[in-house]
């Protein structure tokens, strides 16, 4: 290839910024909806359950082993839940967890569920109950 026209250096092209971080002079980058339809939130299978066995994992400084009762079953949970509450404290509470999740295997251990709790300051979790208690197996919506 010849050309006329001498060779000239590429210009330095300037870093990527970090996701989220803006740019003098660039324009703002408009940020995806993260609402999810009705339809979304139709699929998960949110029950109540009550805690009939708590117990923490071995070798596990976050991981406590639950069993729980959903009224017509029992299932077994792993739960990221052992830095704030004791297995003894746990037995016997009415807590919400999402039944229609494939299972997943923590520390060996085939997780049939999730238990739902808030994030607190800290990272440490708050599990969501209820006030008064419903009927084991209620839907929550």
């Amino acid at each position: 290839m010849s050309s006329d026209q001498p060779l000239r250096p590429l210009e330095p092209t300037a870093p990527e910024p970090p996701p989220g971080e803006v740019v003098p002079g660039t324009p703002a980058a408009v940020p995806e909806d993260p609402r999810v339809g009705i339809e979304d939130f139709l699929k998960l299978d949110i029950r109540a359950a009550r805690i009939v066995a708590a117990e923490r994992v071995p070798k596990s400084r976050k991981l406590m082993k639950l069993e729980v009762d959903l009224g017509t079953e029992r299932r077994t949970l792993v739960a990221g839940i052992a830095e704030a509450y004791e297995p003894d404290g746990l037995v016997g509470r009415v807590v919400a967890i999402i039944v229609n999740l494939k299972p997943a295997t923590l520390m060996g251990i085939e997780s049939n569920g999730m238990i739902l709790a808030a994030s607190a300051p800290g990272g440490l979790p708050i599990l969501i109950g209820f006030d008064k208690e419903p009927p084991l197996g209620a839907r929550v919506k």
